[in-house]
């Protein structure tokens, strides 16, 4: 059963201290919205990979590519933005840490900033996702582990501020996806209880500041 340290959108002062490596952990993901430095520190001091997708107020890292260690963008070589040494799971899917991980980045679009989607642009990027999950269950048997957004479904723990509302295909995604939990930061609680949702078989967990979570194996029957 993998752990993680799962962050999002605030930083944890003692977390960005050498008192992280109290936490004995296989895997770092984050939900966005975070300094990459602060990833690239956790990585670093936990000697563990980190696994992540952008958060609205993230720069846009779209379109970058490596190969043999070379960045490119536009065919270009450029220098990688990104948190060093990061995996940028966003419309992808990647096995990292023995776990199959499904990302989404960013939030429901509202101004002109990147990372910025509306409902129909986050429905075709999600459909992407399931159609790459879909091509490894085929190909291996195996199901998707842990669904990482920023944003969180619609009803299931947003807000009604235009900034801060879900996505509804969300919801259609966690179910083909089945994954054992969807992580999702974005919503700041401000002090209040955070409390794990639910969506069919799927744990719906909030981890804006941190997170240590044990993973569960998930049914990856038909």
């Amino acid at each position: 059963m993998p752990k993680v340290l799962a962050v999002a959108d605030e930083v944890v002062e003692h977390l960005w201290t050498t008192r992280v490596r109290d936490h004995d952990v296989d895997l770092v993901l984050a939900a966005g919205d975070l300094p990459f430095d602060y990833l690239e520190f956790l990585s670093d001091a936990l000697n563990r990979p980190c696994v992540f997708v952008p958060g609205n107020h993230d720069i846009d890292l779209g379109g970058y590519k490596s190969s043999h260690g070379l960045w490119t963008r536009g065919g270009l070589p450029v220098e990688w933005p990104g948190p060093a040494g990061a995996i940028n799971v966003d419309g992808q899917v990647a096995d990292v840490a023995g776990l199959r991980i499904a990302g989404l980045g960013g939030s429901i679009r509202y101004s002109g900033g990147p990372n910025q989607w509306t409902e129909r642009q986050m429905a075709r990027r999600a459909l992407g996702v399931r159609r790459r999950a879909a091509w490894r269950r085929l190909r291996d048997g195996r199901g998707v582990d842990v669904l990482l957004t920023h944003s969180p479904p619609r009803h299931l723990g947003d807000r009604e501020d235009r900034p801060h509302r879900g996505f509804e295909c969300l919801h259609t995604t966690v179910r083909a996806l089945r994954p054992a939990v969807m992580l999702h930061g974005h919503i700041h609680p401000h002090g209040e209880p955070v409390p794990d949702r639910t969506l069919g078989e799927t744990r719906v967990i909030n981890t804006v500041g941190y997170r240590i979570l044990d993973i569960p194996e998930p049914d990856h029957g038909t």
